[in-house]
């Protein structure tokens, strides 16, 4: 998420939730800790330097060491598995980690759309002290995805192929969010008078601003021409870039 602006988010209920970036973290916590998930790090894997990352380490020996190893407590050495949906950042924490621990260059390919890890890896060093590896692996998403609100905010976030859902039906969800959030910036972004529910509108407008257009053939009654007409599918795909890239501002989704 983005830090340049001011932090608004709303729980499933409508409910308005606003605080600093530490108070959302703290609900996220709070709210995990319930369903039973602990040890959590908040990390920023495309930074250079992460202070959390250089907890990782410590804090997964410690977890090992707490449980039962079944006759290899001798064994010093560990290989971990690194398991999450699509395009959450599984090869940048990998890379992130050897940044820092090893002062190695990036070992695993990434990229921003799902898919680019097509199979588990062999076994990557992470860490010198303790001997640390860790297997990369495609990202896994539940065989059914619960709602078709789920799958839009998983869409969203692109952990599924834009092209899947399509990138009209993406950036209409995303306005629509937007919108429910409270969050205007993309008025300011793109020139827009005002804030809107027409994404037709606003992705002609994104399509001027940016110079995205194409040139089809109309066929009319005295004969075939030439027109230009806004690209939506690009406007789209660059509204949606924007939301990614957290230049729409702080946006919680949940």
């Amino acid at each position: 998420m983005s830090p340049n602006s001011d932090p608004c988010s709303t729980s499933e209920d409508g409910k308005w939730l606003t605080g600093s970036p530490d108070t959302w973290l703290k609900r996220i916590l709070k709210t995990l800790e319930k369903t039973g998930v602990r040890n959590v790090l908040f990390t920023d894997c495309l930074k250079q330097r992460d202070d959390n990352i250089k907890k990782l380490v410590p804090m997964v020996v410690d977890i090992i060491e707490s449980k039962p190893r079944f006759n290899r407590d001798e064994n010093t050495n560990y290989c971990l598995m690194v398991i999450g949906v699509p395009n959450v950042g599984k090869s940048s924490l990998i890379n992130s980690l050897r940044r820092t621990n090893l002062k190695k260059g990036r070992a695993s390919r990434v990229g921003g759309e799902p898919g680019i890890t097509k199979a588990v890896l062999t076994k990557i060093q992470v860490c010198e002290r303790p001997i640390m590896h860790l297997l990369d692996t495609p990202g896994v998403l539940p065989p059914k995805i619960e709602s078709v609100e789920k799958g839009m905010k998983l869409a969203l976030c692109g952990t599924i192929l834009d092209h899947l859902v399509g990138e009209d039906i993406i950036a209409d969800y995303l306005l629509y969010s937007l919108n429910r959030l409270g969050k205007f910036s993309y008025v300011e972004k793109y020139d827009l008078q005002e804030p809107s529910d027409d994404i037709q509108h606003v992705l002609k407008r994104i399509a001027v601003k940016l110079g995205k257009t194409q040139r089809v053939k109309a066929i009319t009654g005295v004969g075939n021409i030439t027109v230009t007409v806004p690209n939506y599918t690009a406007a789209a795909y660059d509204f949606i870039r924007a939301f990614r890239k957290g230049e729409l501002g702080q946006v919680m989704l949940d």
